[in-house]
């Protein structure tokens, strides 16, 4: 089994393939962040590996995840692509390594077997998933020989994922929160506003904190800012009285940020 989880990770979709990306898996890492989250479609792996290599953490001290694209997740191109990714990122077995979507090439009677294959193989040690409705989670859950780890969706206080959580205490999986403050769109909410002027923080980090508060939750926040990096990892200080996360959870507005018509929730 590879390294250890942290709950608060450093995302990087859209940090660009290079020294944007570089530099800022640098500095997150240096913030103390340990848990750096990529993937295929964001065609930046090689750059994670070289923004790590600028630090003077060792990488058994890093939990390293990336996810299969749509178009690889034949058994063939899965396991496959899944050596590829392994040595761009420069590790020896992938931490975590999720299916990224459940469309296009999904098929679960092939990309589960090889999930559970290069487990078996050494390739990954953990399996995760993403983005899957609930009868889809169970139904991998149900195929898969190894137990699945994490299950990454968009999740922040404007789409609270209630299902998608109890599934995760249900199961022992982490849910792991991609688009934790809603691309900042939590910063017009009156409550959070509120409750972040009680704390002295942003509505950003009470979003980030309000996650922490739930059990198996995980933000993955991303940023290109340094100040914004580590703003987002200071949220783990604020600490949210019991009525202030009621209060959050009651808010009364949803929105998904992430969406699009082929997504595995508008195909139902």
């Amino acid at each position: 089994m590879g390294n250890a989880f942290d709950r608060l990770g450093y995302g990087t979709y859209k940090l660009a393939d290079g020294e944007e990306c570089v530099s800022g898996v640098a500095h997150a890492i240096e913030t103390g962040y340990r848990h750096i989250d990529t993937a295929q479609g964001y065609d930046n792996e090689a750059s994670v590996s070289a923004g790590i290599d600028d630090t003077d953490i060792d990488r058994d001290d890093l939990f390293v995840a990336t996810k299969l694209s749509t178009d690889n997740l034949s058994y063939d191109d899965a396991t496959a692509t899944a050596r590829v990714s392994r040595d761009r990122l420069g590790v020896d077995s992938i931490d975590l390594l999720y299916v990224h979507w459940p469309i296009n090439t999904y098929d679960p009677e092939e990309t589960l077997p090889a999930l559970d294959d290069l487990v078996d193989e050494g390739v990954v040690d953990r399996i995760g998933l993403s983005n899957f409705r609930p009868e889809q989670l169970d139904e991998a859950i149900d195929r898969l020989e190894h137990d699945v780890f994490a299950h990454q969706v968009e999740c922040h206080p404007l789409l609270r994922q209630e299902t998608l959580r109890e599934r995760a205490a249900e199961h022992g999986h982490w849910l792991v929160a991609y688009s934790p403050i809603a691309r900042n769109r939590v910063a017009d909410v009156g409550v959070l506003q509120e409750i972040a002027a009680a704390h002295g923080a942003s509505p950003a980090q009470v979003s980030l904190a309000w996650l922490l508060s739930k059990d198996r939750v995980a933000p993955i926040p991303k940023a290109a800012n340094a100040d914004h990096v580590e703003a987002n990892w200071a949220a783990r200080e604020v600490e949210l009285t019991d009525g202030e996360i009621a209060r959050i959870d009651a808010i009364d507005r949803e929105e998904r940020i992430v969406d699009f018509e082929e997504a595995p929730w508008n195909q139902v």
